[in-house]
């Protein structure tokens, strides 16, 4: 037990530098950046949905700059091939060989910007490397630089040339999130602090990449009692009956769902997994995983809240 106290005592340091770091850079968005270090801490893949011009970009390449990582960016557009984001054999005339050139998957964080404007097809060139953290081309298998974290962005309004993530691809992000615009106080300051350079400059690694492996295992150890594991399924069951829905969340949702209420508890210092946390974390995880009906939609009712009315029913376990 001491082992998992000195580990929770350090996922919840590490997490709060990082998170304090990204902050010099993004303002006024503390809890958005809390859910991104989760997510990160999970050793998932990160869905940033907003309009243009709030962030999205600059939280990417923050949260690189704070744990010491290589940054790659792509930039999806409609006539992006599968090649350009895996890599390519390309024929060396003076060795008479082929030698591999490998594509902007092979970072540490890799920003994925509009996602949504690419074809389905370079779209799913994206899926074994989320996935299985390795890309397959010519036959060959080769790993990704670990940790791989995927940070991908796209506009969440209808626009010309855009083509929507494929439900399989969705369930692949671990979790997603929005911006959304800054307050009054945080754009002033913004404004305040660009009149004498970009703060993103000035950003330092606050973790080495090694620390933040072993934090994503020690995540994993952080305890979850049988009455939150079964609170966790009851949950997730509760989306596949909701008349509101046409299609509930998968299992990949129950294991995630579990997985980031461990990281919640230990970035709040705690080795083990309150019913809280699964509350706190559940719209995060599973808001992106469910398909609601066109009526329910056309009310304006968010996946988020529904996901909250599926909590309000489902019994909440005394304790963990």
């Amino acid at each position: 037990m001491i082992a998992v106290s000195s580990s929770v005592d350090q996922i919840q340091k590490v997490s709060s530098a990082v998170i304090a770091e990204v902050e010099r850079a993004v303002l006024g968005k503390h809890e958005i950046i809390s859910q991104a270090v989760l997510t990160l801490l999970c050793n998932g893949h990160l869905l940033i949905e907003d309009i243009p011009g709030v962030g999205k970009t600059t939280t990417a390449k923050a949260l690189a700059k704070a744990i010491g990582g290589e940054f790659k960016r792509m930039q999806f557009t409609p006539d992006l091939l599968p090649a350009d984001v895996t890599g390519a054999a390309i024929y060396d005339q003076k060795q008479g060989t082929f030698e591999f050139r490998p594509g902007p998957i092979f970072a540490n964080v890799v920003l994925v910007d509009e996602i949504n404007r690419a074809t389905p097809k370079t779209q799913s060139a994206l899926l074994e490397a989320m996935e299985e953290r390795q890309v397959s081309v010519d036959g060959i298998t080769r790993p990704l630089p670990s940790p791989s974290f995927v940070i991908a962005t796209q506009n969440n309004i209808e626009m010309t040339g855009t083509y929507p993530l494929p439900e399989a691809q969705l369930d692949r992000f671990f979790s997603r999130i929005s911006l959304g615009y800054p307050d009054r106080e945080a754009e002033s300051r913004m404004i305040l602090e660009r009149q004498s350079g970009d703060k993103l400059e000035s950003l330092v690694a606050v973790t080495t990449l090694a620390e933040l492996q072993e934090m994503q295992l020690a995540v994993k150890a952080i305890h979850v009692g049988d009455p939150v594991r079964h609170y966790i399924v009851d949950i997730v069951r509760s989306t596949r009956e909701q008349a509101l829905l046409m299609l509930g969340a998968s299992p990949r949702g129950s294991l995630y769902l579990m997985r980031a209420a461990q990281c919640h508890a230990g970035m709040a210092g705690r080795d083990y997994v309150s019913p809280d946390d699964v509350k706190a974390v559940a719209p995060l995880v599973l808001a992106h995983r469910i398909i609601s009906r066109g009526e329910v939609r056309a009310r304006g009712t968010t996946n988020e809240q529904i996901i909250q009315q599926v909590m309000d029913a489902v019994p909440t376990p005394v304790s963990g």
